[in-house]
C-alpha cells in the first residue's frame, strides 16, 4: 500500500470508527456525551397531592426502540416531600445528576453512572439558601470542569426576583456566589439599555469566546402563586425580569446588560465554531431574541421573530436549537403547541411547521441528530392547567421527526400512573462518549475526513 493510501486509511478508520456524537443539544460544552442513541430519559417529576406517594420523583423511562419495556417507567426513586421539582443537570464527568427544588431550594444529586438505569440518591443539599448567602430557587444546573454553576430565581430577603448565580464543587462543597448585576450594583457591567434588574433564571456558555449569558424570569413571590390571581394582580406582573446579561466566563464578572423585555426563558447557544451568538424566547412578549457578536466584536441583542399571536399570550417556555444550527423548537404552555422555526439565518427566522402537543406543553428535548423530540407537560404547580383531555394535561410523549413532520412514538399519562407532574427531561444512555464537545472533533473535520 502507498504511503498516501496508508494515511487516507488511517483517517478514515479515525473517524469511522469513533463513537457517533450523540445526546441532547441544550447540554455544556464541558459534559462528556453519549457514544450510542438514548436508552433512558429522566424525568424530574412534580409530587401532587393524593397522586401516588405525594413526593417529588426522579422517573426513568426506557427510550430504546424494540426493547420490551420501550415506552415504560422502569424505575423512580422518590426524594421526600415536594419541592417543586423543577430542573436538572450533569456533571462534567456526567457521573451525578444534580437536581433542585424551587420551593425548598433543596438540591438532590443521584448517581446516574453506577446503574444508568437505576439512579439511586446520593446526597441532599439542604443549606443552599444559608451557604449561598441568601440565594433562594435553585434553577439551572450548568455543567463547568469539575464545576457545577447553578442560578436561582429569588433571594431570601424579600422573596423577589434578585438573585444570583451559584458555584459548587462536583463534589457538593460550595465555592462561590456571584450576584446578578443591578443598578445600584453594576460591577463593572455597562447597561445598554434602562434596565439593569438583578433577575436570573437561565445561563449557557461559549467557552471559545471567553462568554457566558444570563437570561432572568421572576422570583418566589410570583412563582409559587396562583397563575390566574398573580395575572390579576397588576403589580405582580410588573415584577418579572427583563434582561440578558453577557457575563466573563473565566472571571464571573459581568459585562454588558440587555433591554429583553418579556422575562426571557431558556437560552440555547449555537454549536458551530463560525457562529457566534445565542437565542431566547420571551414568555410574556412572545418573541424571539437573538443576542450576537458583531463584526467589531462588541455583543449585541434584537428581536428576530414573533411566536404565535403575542396578543393570546402563548406563552413560550423551553426551545431546542438543532446540533447544526439550523432549526429552532420553541414550545407555548399557554396553547399547547410547539413550533419549528428555520434559523439558517439567525436574523430573520422563519417558522415551517406546528403541532399541538397537549393541552399544555413545556420542555422540549432532541436528540443530537434531530430524529427523536420528547415532551413534557408541567410549568409549575401553581400555573398548571387543571382540566384537560385525558392524557394530554400531564404526560410525557416521545416523537420521530422525519424532516417534515412529527409522528408519535409513544405517550405516558402521568395521572393515570400516579407519578405526579413531569417537568424536566435528561437522556442517558449505558455508553458515554470519551470526550466533551470541546475536546472531540468538529463535524466539519470529520465531514473532510470521509
Amino acid at each position: 500500500m502507498k504511503p498516501s493510501s496508508r494515511l487516507f486509511a488511517l483517517l478514515l478508520g479515525m473517524f469511522c470508527v469513533a463513537p457517533a456524537f450523540a445526546d441532547e443539544t441544550c447540554v455544556s460544552p464541558y459534559m462528556k456525551r453519549l457514544s450510542t442513541q438514548e436508552d433512558f430519559m429522566y424525568i424530574w417529576t412534580l409530587g401532587v397531592i393524593g397522586m401516588g406517594d405525594e413526593q417529588d420523583k426522579l422517573v426513568t423511562i426506557d427510550v430504546r426502540p424494540g426493547s420490551k419495556t420501550f415506552g415504560k417507567m422502569i424505575n423512580s426513586v422518590s426524594v421526600g416531600g415536594r419541592n417543586e421539582a423543577h430542573h436538572s443537570g450533569y456533571t462534567d464527568d456526567r457521573r451525578f445528576l444534580w437536581a433542585g427544588g424551587l420551593d425548598s431550594s433543596n438540591i438532590f444529586i443521584f448517581d446516574v453512572h453506577s446503574d444508568p438505569a437505576k439512579p439511586k440518591l446520593v446526597n441532599t443539599i439542604t443549606d443552599f439558601v444559608a451557604t449561598s448567602g441568601g440565594v433562594v430557587g435553585p434553577h439551572s444546573f450548568y455543567a463547568l470542569p469539575g464545576r457545577m454553576l447553578i442560578t436561582g430565581l429569588s433571594n431570601n430577603q424579600d422573596h423577589g426576583g434578585r438573585s444570583g448565580m451559584v458555584e459548587y464543587s462536583n463534589e457538593g462543597e460550595y465555592l462561590a456566589t456571584h450576584w446578578m448585576p443591578t443598578d445600584d450594583n453594576l460591577n463593572g457591567a455597562v447597561k445598554t439599555g434602562k434596565l439593569a434588574d438583578g433577575y436570573g433564571y437561565d445561563v449557557r456558555a461559549l467557552p471559545r469566546l471567553n462568554v457566558m449569558l444570563t437570561s432572568s424570569f421572576t422570583g418566589w413571590n410570583n412563582y409559587m402563586m396562583n397563575l390566574g390571581k398573580m395575572m390579576a394582580d397588576g403589580e405582580a406582573m410588573k415584577r418579572f425580569g427583563n434582561t440578558v446579561t453577557v457575563w466573563d466566563l473565566h472571571t464571573k464578572k459581568p459585562l454588558k446588560i440587555f433591554d429583553v423585555p418579556g422575562a426571557p426563558l431558556e437560552i440555547r447557544c449555537a454549536w458551530n465554531e463560525k457562529h457566534d451568538y445565542c437565542l431566547t424566547a420571551t414568555a410574556l412578549t412572545s418573541e424571539i431574541w437573538l443576542i450576537h457578536r458583531d463584526k467589531a466584536g462588541e455583543w449585541q441583542a434584537q428581536a428576530v421573530a414573533t411566536i404565535g399571536d403575542p396578543k393570546k399570550i402563548p406563552l413560550p417556555v423551553d426551545i431546542s436549537i438543532a446540533a447544526d444550527d439550523s432549526r429552532l423548537w420553541v414550545n407555548t404552555w399557554n396553547d399547547g403547541m410547539t413550533r419549528l422555526f428555520d434559523i439558517s439565518d439567525p436574523f430573520h427566522p422563519k417558522q415551517i411547521y406546528q403541532k399541538n402537543i397537549g393541552a399544555q406543553v413545556n420542555m422540549v428535548s432532541q436528540s443530537w441528530d434531530g430524529k427523536r423530540v420528547y415532551f413534557t407537560s408541567s410549568l409549575l404547580a401553581s400555573w398548571d392547567k387543571t382540566e384537560g383531555p385525558e392524557g394530554d394535561l400531564q404526560y410525557f410523549k416521545a416523537y420521530n421527526w422525519d424532516g417534515k413532520a412529527l409522528k408519535p412514538a409513544f405517550k405516558m399519562n402521568f395521572v393515570k400512573e400516579k407519578l405526579g407532574r413531569p417537568h424536566q427531561m435528561t437522556l442517558n444512555a449505558r455508553a458515554i462518549y470519551a470526550q466533551s464537545a470541546l475536546d472531540a472533533p468538529t463535524a466539519e473535520v470529520a465531514t473532510t475526513a470521509k
